[in-house]
């Protein structure tokens, strides 16, 4: 998922800022007339139940029975529903163990037995101080009120329970309610409307400048000529940045123009040593080819004459190869352009191999003739550097050496492997073994396997290899036959 932008991010944070005002500001009035509704019922059962209480007490104050429980349905058979009336709401009247004594109520609408207070309300109301209960229920989603209070005698006795059911009208407050929201919802949609505007203007207003800059960023480039900003925002902050961009722009001219004579430097440094590289490869076979003949010539040796061919020939090939390093170098091109011809891939290594005077050196093939187009100098080049490099792998100082050059042909592939049983290449370094001027020797550039890995990959080929430190490697060539 991309990232906002500065500009919808301040947009969009206005635009929520109101919505949760909003929110907030509808949620806390909710409350509030909940809050007063509850406290307006409250208030109103207490002095509805205060009333009725005081004119109970003036009608046992004057009534001629004598004030027992057993007499209050005869006190007030005809005071309940005069008290009922005056005070508009329902009375009942039950006795201390819950049993309906006397209601308000007509005749035909209290069930023939009338259900009892339930104990809990009964005991809540005996150990509360006030002797007083009131229980709320919900009804249908109507919330219900009911106050339980002791009726008492002149002497503080109690007689009886009074029971005052109170049903909570909300239709007043709910009406409020709507209206008000209405009202803030029609004042909060002004402000949205407004905030949508507002946060517009505003947002556009503080990007404009970074936009400005952002382009003048994206065109920056160190291969070209880079024009400053000149523009005055109104902010500080923003034409800091643009005097920080102005800076970058005059260091990066300079940095370019410093660069750019590095990297001709660095080329010429770079063609140098590859060149000094390539030239040194065919130098040290040729000079282990002169030793030989030097230490080995015997002018009776019947097979002198042989002999002076082969060492006459691996020369010329040297030789050939250090002629088309020095060629393509004057001429500034890459190495040695690949000169295809039809030969016996066995017999090249075998010669190549001819150079090295090492006897742990062996050579194993599957075929005499594997027959393919390739360039003679620069399969050489390969099996030279891949044979120098597993001798130079193995110490001096260690008894059993063995270096084993094996060519295989599977499925119209021919496969080089060199083997050795050297110190190995520490696992750390496995990811940039082919990476030029890479090199654990303490002598040379470092470039060898990076230009015989570009050859093999010109023929679509590929090199691998596997290693075990402390037991040897071996490198895997594989090229495509090609008739």
């Amino acid at each position: 998922m991309s990232m906002l932008s500065l500009r919808i991010r301040i947009f969009l944070s206005m635009i929520i800022l109101i919505v949760i005002a909003s929110v907030l500001m509808a949620s806390i009035s909710i409350i509030q007339f909940k809050n007063e509704a509850k406290e307006y019922h409250q208030e109103r059962l207490d002095r509805k139940e205060n009333a009725i209480k005081e004119h109970i007490n003036y009608v046992l104050s004057t009534t001629t029975y004598p004030l027992t429980q057993a007499n209050l349905p005869l006190i007030f058979k005809d005071k309940i529903h005069e008290l009922a009336d005056i005070h508009n709401v329902d009375i009942n009247i039950y006795s201390l163990k819950g049993k309906l004594l006397k209601s308000s109520k007509a005749t035909f609408s209290v069930d023939k037995v009338a259900p009892p207070i339930p104990k809990y309300i009964i005991s809540l109301v005996e150990s509360s101080v006030e002797k007083r209960y009131v229980d709320i229920k919900n009804v249908n989603g109507i919330k219900n009120r009911s106050s339980y209070s002791q009726i008492k005698d002149d002497k503080f006795k109690p007689l009886g329970i009074l029971n005052i059911p109170y049903v909570e009208d909300d239709g007043f407050y709910e009406n409020e309610l709507q209206q008000f929201l209405l009202r803030l919802s029609q004042v909060y949609s002004f402000m949205l409307i407004v905030a949508f505007a507002l946060a517009y203007f505003l947002s556009t207003y503080i990007t404009k400048s970074l936009k400005t800059i952002s382009d003048k960023i994206n065109e920056t480039s160190l291969n070209q000529k880079n024009e400053k900003i000149v523009i005055e925002a109104n902010s500080k902050e923003i034409n800091l940045l643009i005097n920080a961009y102005n800076g970058m722009v005059n260091k990066l001219e300079e940095s370019a123009a410093k660069l750019a004579q590095s990297e001709r430097e660095q080329a010429w440094r770079e063609m140098a040593k590859q060149v000094a590289h390539e030239i040194k490869n065919p130098l040290t076979p040729m000079r282990l080819t002169v030793q030989s003949f030097q230490r080995k010539f015997d002018p009776n040796d019947p097979e002198l004459k042989q002999k002076l061919n082969d060492y006459s020939k691996t020369l010329i090939q040297q030789i050939d190869t250090m002629s088309a390093v020095a060629s393509a170098f004057s001429n500034f091109a890459s190495m040695p352009a690949q000169q295809n011809e039809t030969l016996n891939v066995v017999q090249v290594v075998e010669l190549a191999l001819d150079i090295f005077n090492e006897d742990f050196i062996s050579f194993e093939s599957s075929n005499n003739f594997i027959v393919t187009k390739l360039d003679r100098t620069q399969l050489i080049r390969i099996i030279t550097n891949l044979v120098k490099n597993a001798i130079q792998s193995i110490p001096e100082e260690q008894e059993e050496k063995l270096v084993l050059v094996t060519v295989i042909e599977v499925e119209a592939t021919v496969i080089i492997s060199v083997k050795d049983n050297g110190i190995g290449i520490e696992p750390e370094h496995t990811e940039h073994v082919f990476e030029p001027k890479f090199t654990t020797k303490t002598s040379g550039m470092g470039l060898g396997l990076g230009i015989i890995k570009n050859i093999i990959e010109n023929y679509k080929g590929t090199i691998t290899f596997e290693s075990e430190q402390g037991k040897g490697s071996t490198f895997i060539v594989s090229l495509p036959i090609l008739k």
